[in-house]
């Protein structure tokens, strides 16, 4: 690893943060995403929603034990910063598919 304090990987968020951050940050996403996919359940009854929610709740629970059962902390760090975008994506995915299917 490179002493290189611009370079991705070394950043502090990424390197000596505990993952508590991740956790907050992320919880809020999920929370935001949740009740915007729940509120979107009204337009498209179809479940799509509710598979949104499913998927971002479950998101959310592999960082909270990623957070408490990994060890290795720049592997934990990695994981709780993939799983927060991961739940930006599934939001962003199912809300455009919410907003395809009510055009039709």
């Amino acid at each position: 690893m490179s002493d290189d304090p611009t370079k991705m990987g070394n950043q502090p968020s990424l390197t000596t943060s505990t993952g508590t951050i991740w956790l907050v940050v992320g919880g809020i996403m999920a929370a935001i995403s949740v009740v915007l996919l729940l509120a979107l359940q009204q337009v498209d009854s179809s479940g799509v929603a509710l598979l949104g929610v499913v998927l971002i709740v479950l998101s959310y629970l592999v960082m909270v034990e990623a957070r408490l059962l990994m060890r290795n902390l720049h592997r934990r760090l990695i994981v709780l910063a993939t799983f927060f975008g991961i739940i930006a994506v599934l939001a962003l995915v199912f809300v455009v598919l919410i907003g395809i299917s009510a055009v039709d």
